[in-house]
C-alpha cells in the first residue's frame, strides 16, 4: 500500500496545476519516473503502476529528424519490457505475478491522439538541434525526450527569436518542458547528451 501511495503523490506533484487530467506526454513522462524509481528500488509494484500507466498510450511515429542527425532504430520504453522488468524482480511470488498477467490481459484503453515521437541517437557529449516545429499560440505546448539507458540527457526550447523558453537540464536519462505560447509560433527543440554513454532516445510532443 505505502508504494501504491508513494506513486499516487508522484504523480499529483508533476501534473501541471492547470490541468485536470495529465496529457499524454505527461503521462509518458510520469511512467517513466515510476519506472526508474521502480528499477532503482527493486520494487516491482511501482514498475507495475509505470507499465499500467504507458500502456494507455498511443504513441504515433514521426518522420522527423535533427538536423545532420542520426535517426535511431525502435520505440519509446514500452510497457512490455516494463512489465518484464517487474516479472523479474517479482521472483516466486505467485500474487505479484498475478497482477502482472492481470496488466497484461487488460484491455488497451489509449488515448485518442497520442504523441508524436521520433528516435534519435546521440555519442556521448554530442547534441541534436531540429527544425523549428509548429506550436499553437493559447494552448499547453510539451516536449518530452528519453533515454532507455542511464545517460543524462537535456532539453532546451528556443522560440523563432533565439529566446529560451523552456529547459530542463537535470542530470538524468529524463527530460521534459511545458510551456504556452502567447502566439502561434516556430519552437526549436535541442536535445544533448551529456553522458557517460552513447545511447538512443524517444522525443515526443503534443
Amino acid at each position: 500500500m505505502r508504494r501504491f501511495l508513494l506513486a499516487t503523490c508522484l504523480m499529483g506533484l508533476t501534473v501541471p496545476a492547470h490541468a485536470e487530467t495529465p496529457s499524454p506526454v505527461k503521462i509518458a513522462e510520469l511512467s517513466a519516473r515510476l519506472y526508474a524509481m521502480g528499477v532503482e528500488a527493486g520494487d516491482p509494484l511501482l514498475i507495475l503502476s509505470a507499465a499500467r500507466l504507458r500502456k494507455a498510450l498511443a504513441p504515433v511515429a514521426a518522420d522527423r529528424a535533427a538536423v545532420d542527425g542520426v535517426v535511431g532504430e525502435g520505440t519509446p520504453l514500452s510497457w512490455e519490457e516494463m512489465l518484464a522488468s517487474a516479472a523479474g524482480l517479482a521472483g516466486e511470488d505467485e500474487t505479484l505475478m498475478g497482477l502482472i498477467e492481470d496488466a497484461k490481459a487488460e484491455a488497451t484503453k489509449g488515448v485518442a491522439s497520442g504523441p508524436v515521437y521520433n528516435i534519435g541517437s546521440l555519442g556521448n557529449g554530442k547534441g541534436d538541434t531540429y527544425p523549428p516545429i509548429e506550436f499553437r499560440g493559447g494552448e499547453y505546448a510539451e516536449v518530452y525526450v528519453e533515454a532507455k539507458a542511464s545517460v543524462n540527457l537535456n532539453l532546451t526550447v528556443y522560440d523563432d527569436k533565439g529566446r529560451l523558453v523552456c529547459s530542463d537540464t537535470d542530470i538524468s536519462h529524463i527530460a521534459y518542458c511545458g510551456w504556452t505560447p502567447a502566439s502561434a509560433g516556430s519552437f526549436t527543440l535541442k536535445v544533448d547528451n551529456k553522458g557517460p554513454a552513447a545511447a538512443a532516445y524517444a522525443l515526443m510532443t503534443n
